[in-house]
């Protein structure tokens, strides 16, 4: 029986993933959060899911590498510097970091990156998300995974591409830029779609989470997924086969 720890145990997220377990017939290991024994935990499970906060995540990537256990992270909000820490861990353990762990949106991300590859630059692309009040940060992890599966599509660097909050006079909008517009209110769990925008006709590719649960199963998914693997660092994408 595969044993899972949850890092952020208190949170939303958490106990939709200690749900998830239960219903998996799975064993839940234990959980930590803020200030948490994350070594101890990690001590005693097969797979770790992290869905705590940026500023934690060299710690636990630490206590995970310690004890050899591999790791699904879903924390979003992360920077380069905790790319180049999670690139460190996978040279030792198994580590899948994405920005969402819902399998409709990993097979959304790769519809987008085919539109992409074959729609040319006169196709504007423009990605919007609704998430809950109490998101703290914007562009979604999700938006920007589909910012960045469109970018691949176009075989471009999203950071040279990216239009965010646009505000008083703009100009008109540069050819090939992919455009973020993040709404913020009640308690949508997130909502995500990719407008493909051309003379006379407009494709929209969309994905709508109903409650954290999807989010949870996919995290339960790819966390027995990545038990088998050997060090290295993967995506969601891989978990479906893509």
């Amino acid at each position: 029986m595969v044993r899972i720890g949850i890092i952020g145990s208190n949170g939303r997220m958490g106990q939709a993933i200690a749900q998830a377990i239960a219903d998996a017939g799975l064993d839940l290991a234990g959980g930590v959060d803020r200030d948490g024994d994350v070594a101890g935990l990690a001590a005693k499970a097969d797979v770790l899911i992290d869905f705590s906060s940026p500023d934690a995540l060299e710690a636990n990537l630490d206590a995970a590498v310690a004890a050899k256990v591999p790791m699904v992270i879903g924390t979003t909000g992360l920077a380069e510097r905790h790319h180049w820490l999670i690139d460190e861990a996978a040279a030792e353990i198994a580590v899948l970091q994405t920005g969402n762990t819902s399998l409709g949106v990993t097979l959304l991300a790769h519809l987008v990156r085919e539109a992409a590859a074959r729609l040319g630059n006169d196709w504007d692309i423009e990605i919007v998300e609704t998430h809950h009040r109490m998101k703290v940060d914007a562009p979604s992890g999700t938006a920007l995974l589909l910012g960045e599966a469109a970018a691949k599509g176009r075989d471009v660097t999203l950071g040279d591409v990216s239009d965010r909050g646009r505000d008083g006079i703009t100009g008109t909008r540069e050819e090939g830029h992919i455009g973020f517009a993040a709404l913020r209110g009640g308690t949508v769990a997130g909502d995500h779609t990719v407008h493909f925008l051309a003379d006379n006709e407009r494709l929209a590719l969309s994905h709508m989470a109903e409650n954290r649960g999807i989010f949870a199963k996919g995290a339960v998914k790819a966390a027995q997924w990545v038990r088998e693997k050997d060090a290295g660092r993967y995506t969601m994408p891989e978990v479906l086969g893509l």
